[in-house]
């Protein structure tokens, strides 16, 4: 079954589950974090940065990868760029 956005009155941002979406849960996330919730530009770079480092391991290392560039403060564009670049001086 697949989860489809429901965007009318109450549902909006919540899946046909009735579960947040992931724009909705990431808003809220960062605001218990205090921090700003990310940009649509980030979130792609992040997507990418954890596909790079899945393609080029193991799956585990996706959200790892993201860790660690939180962790460094290298902004997802950055660290997207390092990433394309481990294990290719091998």
């Amino acid at each position: 079954m697949s989860a489809r956005i429901l965007t009318a009155g109450r549902g909006r941002g919540r899946v046909a589950s009735g579960h947040m979406d992931a724009r909705a849960w990431l808003a809220a996330y960062a605001e218990e974090l205090g921090v700003a919730a990310p940009s649509e530009q980030e979130v792609e770079r992040l997507l990418a940065l954890a596909g790079v480092a899945a393609h080029a391991s193991e799956r585990i290392a996706a959200p790892i990868a993201c860790w660690l560039a939180a962790r460094a403060g290298a902004d997802p564009e950055r660290a997207l760029a390092l990433a394309k670049q481990v294990g290719t001086d091998a």
